[in-house]
């Protein structure tokens, strides 16, 4: 059993924002228990869409692409401190309308953030990257699936199982759920069990980019921006509803959109399937330009075991409602859930995760070791 003073559950922002944070008061005696073989969670870039570790490079979000520094002044922070390079969301131009499939596209003018929507050069996943590379490497293990959390006085032990089924042992005398709350309450077994009302609150709360799927074609140069369009558009035609420029600053054409096909429909059809109705589409909004794409990409994070459940296939895929970490019960204050779900004030948003972390660990007792 390997003994630690934290143990996080799960890799992505939060989980490697929660190790960095920890880092920074002193504690080095914590490990991070990731389920995937790469870090991010619900952070996905088009680089390491096949399962590859090495995030070098640009590549485009395959979830979660922007952040509103104006209000989000905390994940502004951490941008900024970690030198990461931002830029607005393009959205000069006309937008397009597809009200009904009897007729073409309507030209609108475009809808104008304010406050800018912003995105990191390099994509999203840069900043995982950026988090992972201040952090012991050793404190954080990849293919390591936390099935139960047990408390065995002092402390809390957490079993976690690889890939070949072989399992570890880990003692901590603090948890800190960086996973979904429906996810939590699904895949892991707690002894003693949780109180009913935290078990039913958890798994109520919806888990943000579970039920969504994202395509994403990329093309030598920008030729919408040519015709006066921002690359923005709305269908009720389909199959994807709300579609963004995602070109990059350096000059790499993308166009992405999400799909509003529910996912339990999604599943019968092949991921063939969808991709050509959603080059289709593209070509319908856009012209003949768009029908031969350089690269095309899908991600469907319904089909994301350490993402969605059986439940968020049929799930609206709004923001949620925050959900609550234990506060009363043997579970009381060693157990933190720090995932967005678990934000007040940003539920379901990159900035959620930051805002969960610097609440849950703000009243902690945690003091570095030796």
């Amino acid at each position: 059993m390997q003994n630690v003073s934290v143990a996080i559950v799960g890799a992505g922002l939060a989980g490697l924002y929660a190790a960095y944070v920890l880092e920074e008061k002193g504690i080095k005696d914590y490990v991070v228990l990731e389920a995937r073989d790469v870090l991010g969670g619900r952070i996905a870039s088009t680089i390491h869409a096949e399962g590859k570790s090495d995030v070098s490079g640009e590549g485009f979000d395959l979830g979660p692409a922007w952040f509103w520094p104006a209000f989000q002044t905390d994940m502004a922070r951490l941008v900024d401190e970690l030198g990461l390079e931002t830029f607005e969301q393009f959205d000069t131009g006309d937008m397009l309308l597809e009200r009904s499939s009897n007729q073409p596209p309507q030209r609108t003018t475009g809808y104008v953030n304010s406050p800018p929507s912003m995105r990191i050069a390099g994509g999203m996943y840069s900043l995982i990257d950026a988090l992972y590379q201040r952090l012991d490497p050793a404190r954080v293990v990849t293919g390591q699936t936390v099935r139960s959390l047990r408390i065995s006085e002092p402390s809390i032990e957490l079993l976690s199982e690889d890939a070949q089924g072989q399992t570890v042992s880990y003692s901590a005398d603090h948890v800190l759920l960086a996973m979904p709350p429906r996810l939590v309450e699904s895949q892991l077994t707690f002894s003693p069990a949780l109180p009913d009302e935290l078990a039913r609150q958890w798994q109520a709360t919806d888990t943000w980019m579970a039920p969504h799927a994202k395509y994403i074609a990329v093309f030598d140069r920008p030729f919408w921006r040519d015709q006066g369009l921002s690359g923005e558009a709305r269908s009720a035609v389909g199959p994807m509803v709300e579609i963004h420029d995602a070109s990059t600053p350096g000059g790499q054409a993308a166009l992405f959109g999400f799909l509003g096909v529910p996912a339990d429909v999604r599943s019968r059809v092949s991921e063939e399937e969808l991709i050509t109705a959603c080059r289709t589409q593209f070509v319908r909004l856009f012209g003949s330009q768009a029908e031969n794409p350089e690269a095309e990409f899908i991600k469907d994070w319904a089909k994301e075991i350490y993402t969605a459940t059986d439940t968020d296939q049929r799930s609206s895929g709004d923001h949620p409602m925050p959900a609550l970490s234990p506060s009363s019960g043997a579970w009381a204050n060693r157990v933190t859930g720090i995932g967005s779900e678990w934000s007040r004030e940003f539920t379901g948003y990159l900035a959620g995760a930051i805002d969960a972390v610097n609440r849950g660990l703000e009243y902690k007792k945690l003091k570095p070791s030796g």
